[in-house]
């Protein structure tokens, strides 16, 4: 699969779907000032190798959202470090259907988090929709908001960290989370 694949269906999701105001290349593919060389991509692919879903993570000692574009989000202090990750653009296009969305959300947090424990990242951070953000600190792993809810565009949204340990698979596996993913995603 290749990532114009990926960034169409951003821009589908993100442009046409939510009414982002967010870079468009080509009047097709969704990429930004964070899409850059030492970002890392997790995207999940159906049998004929076709975007399904995807994440970005970006390390916070590079330039990322949170720190750049909504550190007013964190009080005190936007997490940044070189075990420190931002993850941003879940990607979890609407055709299909609520049911495997959740589905696709815990294979790619899956991954994520195995893509964390390989790398030594021990804390991930990211700025959401407030009704998602209470879901993901919820989810059983070690996770806390970094300030208040805010309104951005008439929707609350709030940033968070969740830090990763070795028990943190475990710890989503209790509510269901945590799935295998060795043959669903691609880094």
């Amino acid at each position: 699969m290749s990532l114009t694949s990926h960034r169409r269906c951003r821009a589908t999701l993100f442009v046409d779907c939510l009414g982002w105001d967010v870079p468009v290349v080509d009047r097709q593919c969704e990429i930004d000032q964070f899409d850059t060389v030492g970002t890392a991509y997790i995207i999940s692919a159906n049998e004929n190798g076709e975007h399904e879903a995807s994440i970005r993570l970006i390390p916070s000692t590079r330039p990322h959202m949170l720190a750049e574009l909504f550190p007013h989000f964190c009080p005190g202090g936007v997490p940044v470090g070189p075990t420190i990750w931002e993850s941003t653009r879940l990607c979890l296009p609407q055709r299909h259907g609520a049911e495997r969305r959740r589905q696709l959300r815990n294979i790619l947090i899956s991954a994520m988090v195995d893509f964390a424990l390989a790398r030594g990242i021990t804390c991930l951070t990211g700025i959401i929709p407030e009704p998602f953000r209470k879901e993901v600190l919820a989810m059983g792993w070690s996770a806390q908001p970094l300030g208040p809810a805010m309104h951005v565009h008439g929707s609350l949204v709030g940033a968070f960290a969740a830090h990763i340990r070795p028990d943190t698979p475990a710890r989503l596996r209790w509510t269901g989370t945590y799935v295998d993913t060795q043959s669903q995603v691609q880094l």
